[in-house]
């Protein structure tokens, strides 16, 4: 059984077309064809980051540190390691971006009074003018997200985004314990 083999104008093979989305001019490789919401979830989250780190920039933020900063402002002082949970960050992450953020004079770092091996991290009082501008960075780069979405398909988004994480976390998770077992590590 013969196979007929498409070819290019000098003869040589020719590859199929890649698909690009109607908006992105970002081709989708054919690898990817398996996986088109992973696809998808990932030049949507390259775009949000991208978006992000520029409206950041504009108020000398680097990119997550607007979150340390939400969850203090809210939650008040925080020793560092609770910050590094809620967050879901890791401690060298963590630590570089404290430390931004005090070289800026948004935190200020402080013994526990209970353990002297954590450090306690506060917002100080020039961060509470910062705090308007991630509340207005937040909100435009919401609308940018959102577009022309109704708000009936914002809430089925907002949905959707919430089952593909917990369908994202239960995975990691079993990732994790298999991982752990397969080290010895328990």
């Amino acid at each position: 059984m013969s196979r007929e083999t498409n070819r290019d104008t000098q003869g040589q093979p020719s590859r199929p077309p890649r698909a690009t989305s109607a908006i992105s001019s970002v081709p989708v490789p054919a690898a990817a064809h398996a996986g088109p919401v992973s696809h998808a979830i990932f030049r949507v989250a390259r775009l949000h980051r991208m978006i992000a780190g520029q409206l950041l920039r504009r108020v000398g933020l680097h990119l997550g540190q607007e979150l340390v900063m939400m969850h203090l402002w809210e939650l008040g002082p925080q020793r560092q390691t609770d910050l590094v949970r809620l967050i879901d960050s890791d401690a060298a992450t963590m630590t570089r971006s404290i430390k931004r953020l005090e070289n800026a004079g948004f935190v200020r770092r402080r013994p526990c009074p209970d353990d002297k091996r954590a450090v306690i991290i506060e917002p100080t009082a020039a961060s509470q003018a910062l705090r308007q501008e991630v509340e207005r960075i937040w909100a435009e780069l919401e609308g940018a997200s959102t577009g022309d979405l109704t708000p009936d398909q914002q809430a089925e988004t907002l949905n959707t985004l919430r089952r593909i994480e917990d369908s994202l976390a239960r995975t990691a998770a079993r990732t994790s314990s298999a991982s752990a077992a397969g080290t010895g590590v328990r």
